[in-house]
């Protein structure tokens, strides 16, 4: 067999992604950037291993299964998984991907983490995430904090509905916010919440009817949800299992039958007025109690999206190296490098962005007015970062399919599970639509997130005289309020841009962000991938992009 490129396999996932480890190194405290370094090289091992790389294909081969009843027609509502879900469950969990918050650069060495354990497998990322999300709004209430915490950042993965969480060595959250009649509009959810005593002030425990149109990971130890209390619309918290052993009323219908993020578990829920949860925060405060979960959820569709696309570039690359197309290696070839150029400046600027949005978290967490800059920051960088990384995943793994030719277009390459899997995270946690309004939602109400926001770029003013202009092309739009909600995404897009582009301004060599300011910010930039302009340093991107195997 000749000019066939080998597998991909037993390479170290972190420490081949030069933008992700210079981009660790850069953000991590110098005192502890050895230990987040050896701690991410190990993980990077286990995830290029071909055993891991295993263990995903045989989850998405072998999906999840509702069990509704047991053989004697007792109603248990279980999902079964293939021993290849738990084995990726089990290391995500065990490199701390569900616990940001116990020690110095969290929520930065958990990123970067959930960047490379994704690129095994993203289905089984979705309850990862909403477990480590799930600890702001449970912080809401102390008491229902104490309890949980501990289970939801334990780096043991501890599965089954066989007991109660708190006899577990941990535990995994899921969330059920969203409605049929309301989707992203939660605010017309319907599921009511009764008071077990009084108005619920006292013991804050409830019942629910109801339904839930998605909620993920079913399987969950605990969810969040949202219903209709008297006083409103609140979160409530919501175990499958019950203190004294029995099983909570938590009726799965149907598992949805998805376009990809097929080894993970969606499911229609219903409760039928005697399933108990706990209220978490104010009656009426349900979408304020909720807001720092959907935050930190917003911000692993960005890492998510940015593991994709970088998984996808790899093994592009990878197979330009070692294909041979007309007497030359396809990586050679002058049209062919463009493009793998091209995708390769995608990545890194979505991933020098993400790292800088986590490096923000564990800073806005602290004091002073870094982390005040940082929270403003925040409020207003992870929509329009949702917004557009997202939106970029999809073009770039149906160009890197492409890049494999035909063999790309067949289930064993793995290229197309990328590209069934790169349009979810666009969806999650609000479509495209639904983050270029939030930005602007950000903008009228918090002025501060704008100042922080140019704050930001202007550490970068000066640096590349397209970058500049195209700071001052975004101040003009966003000075012409006539119309903006339909201009929404064309702003946001611009927003992201520069941001990206005042990123790598300061932190990439300068090749790198030469070719992004020159076809991202100075209009020589074609619709597809493969149009950087002449004068690009094409060989030096690729090189830089090439995994080591």
């Amino acid at each position: 067999m000749t000019n066939q490129a080998p597998p991909l396999t037993d390479y170290d996932v972190f420490s081949a992604d030069a933008a992700l480890a210079e981009g660790v190194a850069r953000h991590v405290a110098p005192e502890r950037a050895e230990q987040a370094r050896a701690e991410l090289s190990e993980l990077g091992g286990a995830a290029g291993s071909a055993q891991a790389q295993e263990w995903g294909t045989q989850a998405n081969e072998c999906p999840p299964v509702l069990r509704t009843h047991d053989r004697y027609g007792h109603r248990i509502d279980e999902v079964d998984f293939h021993p290849s879900w738990h084995r990726l469950m089990e290391r995500g969990v065990a490199a701390g991907l569900t616990d940001p918050w116990s020690r110095p650069d969290g929520q930065l060495r958990r990123s970067a983490a959930f960047y490379v354990w994704s690129q095994v497998e993203a289905g089984h990322g979705c309850p990862l995430s909403m477990t480590h999300a799930a600890v702001p709004a449970l912080r809401k209430e102390p008491d229902v904090a104490a309890e949980w915490e501990p289970l939801l950042g334990s780096h043991i993965y501890d599965y089954g509905l066989d007991r109660p969480a708190g006899t577990k060595a941990g535990a995994i959250a899921g969330m059920g916010m969203t409605e049929k009649q309301g989707g992203s509009d939660v605010r017309a959810n319907t599921t009511r919440a009764a008071p077990l005593t009084g108005n619920g002030a006292g013991s804050g425990e409830y019942t629910l009817t109801g339904h839930k149109w998605f909620c993920s990971a079913p399987m969950s130890d605990v969810f969040l949800v949202l219903a209709q209390a008297p006083g409103g619309l609140t979160c409530f918290l919501v175990p499958r299992v019950l203190p004294d052993g029995t099983r909570n009323t938590f009726l799965i219908q149907r598992l949805k039958d998805k376009l990809g993020n097929r080894s993970n578990a969606s499911s229609e829920v219903e409760f039928d007025g005697t399933t108990w949860a706990r209220r978490i925060g104010e009656e009426g405060r349900g979408v304020a109690t909720i807001i720092e979960m959907v935050a930190a959820t917003r911000l692993d569709c960005v890492t998510g999206s940015a593991a994709l696309m970088r998984q996808a570039v790899a093994q592009a690359a990878h197979h330009a190296a070692h294909r041979s197309v007309f007497g030359k290696v396809l990586i050679e070839q002058p049209l062919m490098r463009n493009v793998l150029a091209d995708m390769a400046l995608e990545s890194e600027a979505a991933t020098t962005l993400a790292l800088r949005l986590a490096a923000a978290y564990d800073s806005a967490a602290g004091e002073g007015t870094a982390a005040a800059h940082d929270r403003a920051l925040l409020r207003l960088a992870v929509p329009t970062a949702k917004y557009w990384v997202t939106k970029r995943c999809v073009p770039l793994a149906g160009e890197a399919l492409e890049c494999l030719g035909g063999n790309g277009y067949v289930e064993e390459s793995g290229m197309p599970r990328l590209l069934r899997e790169s349009p979810l995270n666009s969806l999650w946690e609000g479509s495209g639509n639904v983050q270029a309004l939030d930005v602007l939602r950000a903008l009228q109400r918090s002025p501060e997130s704008l100042n922080a926001f140019l704050t930001e770029l202007g550490h970068a003013r000066g640096a590349d005289h397209r970058l500049d202009a195209a700071v001052k092309d975004m101040l003009t739009q966003l000075s012409d309020l006539d119309g903006i909600e339909a201009r929404a995404r064309r702003l946001v897009e611009r927003m992201a841009l520069v941001f990206q582009g005042s990123l790598l301004v300061r932190f990439a060599p300068p090749e790198t962000a030469d070719a992004f300011c020159a076809s991202r910010l100075g209009g020589d930039w074609g619709t597809a991938f493969g149009t950087l302009p002449s004068g690009a340093h094409l060989k030096t991107l690729v090189e830089r992009a090439l995994p080591v195997s």
